[in-house]
């Protein structure tokens, strides 16, 4: 993680509120089941209830904050799964049993 400080005076703006959506990733039946929060709830309480849900049912989860730039509609990622929750991992290398490394030829 890298860090640095800021002056807090080169925003322009700032929203006490934001609009969230959270996926939920059944990945063994490649389903997806999406969520906008409709009221104004803190992130925390957002992140309890996801997590809470997610692990009731088995699944992962990404919460994300619904922006735009511009016209076009966008999300960012706030928590949780990273990239294609549903992406198939390389096959293993012939020889090589999952997940252990090669000496060599």
């Amino acid at each position: 993680m890298d860090i640095r400080a800021i002056d807090p005076r080169d925003t322009a703006w700032e929203q006490d509120h934001a609009r969230y959506r959270v996926s939920f990733w059944d990945v063994p039946a490649v389903t997806s089941h999406e969520y906008e929060i409709l009221d104004e709830v803190d992130v925390d309480e957002l992140l309890t209830w996801a997590s809470g849900y997610a692990a009731e049912r088995g699944w992962s989860y990404t919460v994300y904050v619904s922006t735009t730039d511009g016209d076009s509609p966008g999300l960012i990622r706030v928590a949780g799964v990273l990239g294609d929750p549903f992406a198939v991992s390389a096959p293993p290398l012939p020889g090589l049993a999952a997940g252990s490394v090669g000496t060599g030829p």
